[in-house]
């Protein structure tokens, strides 16, 4: 059988918009998603720290702050996506194609998804990482040695035993946040490729008028 369809109904069908449409819902929710696990795991330990090291609190809310904005790349990718989705005329004729359909879905699902695993990884990374650095300034070690202390923690040593060269708590501080703060910045930057991939596939777009 002939299809006797025309090219322009094919190329936009009436269901092509709902495609488009997953992609911008799709990048919001997945991004948010990440940005709300990693604000999730970020601030419990921020505030199981700071109830022993109240100074450090301003400096670990690094991991919140940058967990947050993963969320507002998602948000700039849907507002692109969305704005891009043309509505059908008043003959009910569709422009909207399905290849612009199917590049706005990709668009979305990339600065999601990516979105979603920056996320966790920044919530796991500044988890640990809020922690090390709060029992660090504190002078203190999770696990305690003796059965003597009240509290359950053990002091560490500022010094080597050896009398090697002198490290103090300030020092192991720094160089444990610098190292957070690095892995922290590794880890946003897999969020902002797939925003970068986003908005290059997004302006992928044929149009059947």
């Amino acid at each position: 059988m002939v299809d006797d369809t025309p090219p322009s109904t094919a190329l936009c069908p009436s269901w092509a918009s709902g495609v488009g449409y997953m992609g911008v819902a799709a990048c919001v929710v997945l991004s948010n998603f990440g940005s709300a696990w990693g604000t999730w795991k970020s601030g419990v330990s921020l505030v199981h720290t700071g109830i022993r090291h109240p100074k450090s609190v301003m400096k670990n809310v690094i991991p919140i702050v940058m967990a947050g904005v993963i969320g507002i790349y998602g948000l700039i990718v849907a507002v692109i996506l969305g704005q891009s989705i043309s509505t059908p005329n008043n003959d009910r004729e569709n422009s909207y194609s399905i290849y612009t359909a199917m590049a706005h879905l990709s668009a979305g699902l990339c600065c999601g998804l990516s979105g979603l695993v920056a996320g966790g990884c920044i919530g796991i990374v500044g988890d640990y990482g809020v922690r090390c650095v709060g029992y660090r300034a504190s002078s203190v070690t999770i696990i305690s040695t003796s059965s003597a202390e009240a509290d359950g923690y053990s002091s560490i040593p500022d010094s080597d035993a050896d009398g090697g060269d002198d490290v103090s708590g300030s020092d192991d501080q720094n160089k444990l946040f610098v190292a957070m703060l690095i892995m922290l910045i590794f880890s946003e930057a897999l969020a902002l490729y797939g925003l970068i991939i986003a908005l290059i596939v997004s302006q992928h777009e044929y149009s059947c008028t």
